[in-house]
């Protein structure tokens, strides 16, 4: 007798499009994050951004804040607000390292996707230094030499 199929439900995946952009991308860590149930709801929709978020340390905690989560449209008057900080939750030894990142070299922690693993919603969030001017020139000239060289072996094949 065959055991029992898991449903495969279409879960969303926000992904920050501008992290990479303007962004040094360095070490990256998997934090959860402590939501309230319309919040989660509303994830689940499909309603939430992370395109401007980002996260800093208050009272030795790491929070993220400016991730838009749209308000539960059946909820009531306890409602979530829709850009309230959230605290991520790591590990003591991860938010030390992350606080030392943080205050002796001046980088950043960015927020790259936010994700459903099993039932809980996790957080990719990266150690980032900000990109000046050239880099983000560079970058440009990088991909239109890979994308160029991309479509000559394209054409090339099939000749």
């Amino acid at each position: 007798m065959a055991g029992k199929k898991k449903s495969v439900v279409n879960l969303p995946s926000f992904a920050n499009s501008k992290a990479r952009h303007k962004f040094l991308i360095g070490e990256k860590f998997t934090a959860g994050l402590e939501l309230v149930g319309t919040e989660v709801k509303s994830i689940r929709n499909g309603k939430a951004q992370i395109s401007e978020a980002f996260a800093r340390f208050s009272k030795d905690q790491l929070y993220l804040y400016n991730a838009y989560v749209d308000e539960y449209p059946f909820g009531n008057d306890n409602n979530h607000e829709p850009t309230r900080p959230r605290k991520l939750l790591l590990n003591r030894r991860e938010l030390d390292r992350l606080k030392a990142a943080v205050e002796a070299s001046g980088k950043t922690i960015v927020p790259l996707k936010l994700f459903f693993k099993g039932a809980l919603i996790k957080c990719e969030i990266a150690l980032g230094a900000g990109k000046n001017h050239r880099d983000k020139r560079q970058d440009l000239k990088k991909r239109v030499a890979q994308r160029e060289a991309e479509q000559a072996i394209k054409h090339s094949l099939k000749r």
